[in-house]
């Protein structure tokens, strides 16, 4: 009988996950990660407060369990998740940029980490409930596909799976909807069927990353000018790594037409405001790049590019231009292409690879 070890978070579609593979045939263990300590993070929680990694959430996978008759544990890993995913996120906003932390974690914890730890309990498989698929080419090549349910693909996010992972990896919600997951888990009597989605950095609770990182790294961010694209000071800025490229909300600044972030100094400590116009541009390069459908790109690559997790696709032309870097032009300007965000190149379903946009972008000609 083959052995998997299921992630589970305590979540509906990690729930879910563990009882198709067991109904599948396989001998399986459920493994919950402790990721951080909440007062590292400054986030505190009320024991029946729900979200990543917190006791409640820990309870809930002990529970489907429980249900499944298979064994379950919960794995200290702060200590790889706090050098390999928070210091990453600090380092990437104060160098100017912003961060993919769910990236981080599948690269360094999910499919490194814990699947090392599967093969230590002699289990091959490690079984997740993200929303995407696997399949094999007719060379033998493993692919990763979009999910089923459009509105709930992740494969934006697992682009960084090597050879080895995507052949010991199994999503089974691959081809599920969320609506027939939830079914499932009312159907098995999970406590957590009707459980939401959390929509957080799991380590960053409401969203205040700004105040997170004050709190984590004992460092104050000092405020600095807001000024237009001459220069000219028009407001004060509440510390320059609460602001992203792109923004719009909870800038301060009155105006009379709309204004975005189009630019960030870190060195010089100021925040430029100006028109939509100045955010888009056609050319992007990524570094630390992951191709999946192929081992390099041969030569220039028509397909589609997503720069964000919930952006759609656009059309462009890729290329390698050495060992470790891509370029990518689109065919228009795309809006807020940001450093430290992943492009993610698709060939219709298929994930080709991607990268983490490493420059600013070239402005729009």
């Amino acid at each position: 009988m083959n052995k998997a070890v299921v992630a589970m978070s305590g979540g509906v579609d990690s729930s879910v996950a563990a009882a198709l593979i067991k109904e599948q045939g396989f001998d399986c263990i459920g493994v919950t990660l402790k990721l951080y300590e909440t007062e590292q993070t400054g986030a505190v929680r009320a024991a029946a407060v729900r979200g990543c990694c917190s006791l409640a959430d820990v309870k809930d996978a002990w529970q489907a369990a429980a249900k499944l008759g298979i064994p379950h544990y919960t794995l200290n890993f702060t200590e790889a998740f706090d050098n390999e995913v928070i210091k990453r996120f600090v380092d990437t906003y104060e160098s100017g940029g912003t961060p993919n932390p769910c990236i981080d974690c599948n690269r360094y914890i999910k499919f490194s980490l814990l699947l090392l730890r599967a093969r230590q309990l002699e289990c091959e498989f490690l079984a997740t409930g993200h929303y995407a698929r696997i399949e094999r080419d007719p060379s033998g090549r493993f692919l990763l596909k979009k999910s089923a349910d459009q509105k709930k693909d992740q494969s934006y996010v697992l682009y960084c799976l090597t050879q080895d992972q995507l052949e010991h990896t199994i999503f089974p919600l691959g081809s599920l909807t969320k609506d027939k997951v939830r079914e499932i888990a009312a159907a098995h009597g999970f406590i957590n069927a009707a459980k939401p989605d959390s929509q957080d950095i799991c380590f960053v609770p409401g969203g205040d990353y700004g105040t997170f990182m004050e709190t984590y790294t004992g460092r104050h961010y000092p405020g600095g000018d807001i000024i237009d694209p001459q220069g000219k000071v028009i407001g004060r800025h509440k510390g320059i790594v609460r602001y992203t490229l792109g923004q719009r909300r909870g800038l301060g600044v009155a105006a009379n037409v709309p204004v975005y972030v189009t630019a960030k100094d870190m060195a010089a400590n100021t925040v430029t405001l100006g028109d939509e116009s100045m955010l888009l541009s056609k050319t992007l390069y990524a570094d630390n790049i992951n191709l999946i459908a192929c081992s390099s790109l041969e030569k220039p690559v028509r397909c589609t590019v997503r720069t964000r997790y919930l952006q759609k696709e656009k059309p462009a032309v890729a290329q390698q231009i050495g060992p470790d870097k891509i370029r990518v032009d689109f065919d228009e300007g795309q809006r807020a292409v940001t450093a430290g965000q992943a492009a993610v190149l698709y060939d219709g379903d298929i994930v080709i690879g991607g990268g983490t946009i490493c420059a600013d972008p070239e402005p729009l000609k």
